[in-house]
């Protein structure tokens, strides 16, 4: 994923005024999801449950390794943890 901006819509409670501040809380909020958005991060709160071998994969390099195939056989299934 890039570190480009992205359109994000931001709900305050208060009226602000101050464009400047309002572009430096977009930028913090850009970079945290630039941080948390990260394949590392999305193998940690995921799982891999696969019926055809009866195995649940919970380590993240087992997880990358199996997103990333070509080919996923029928049948294995992505789940959040959450």
């Amino acid at each position: 994923m890039n570190k480009s901006n992205r359109d994000l819509l931001l709900l305050t409670k208060y009226e602000s005024s101050d464009a400047a501040a309002m572009q430096l809380e977009l930028k913090f909020l850009n970079d945290l999801l630039y941080k948390v958005e990260s394949l590392h991060h999305y193998c940690i709160v995921n799982e891999i449950i696969d019926i055809n071998k009866y195995k649940i994969f919970m380590k993240p390099y087992q997880i990358h390794k199996i997103t990333r195939e070509r080919n996923m056989k029928p049948f294995v299934f992505i789940f959040n943890k959450n």
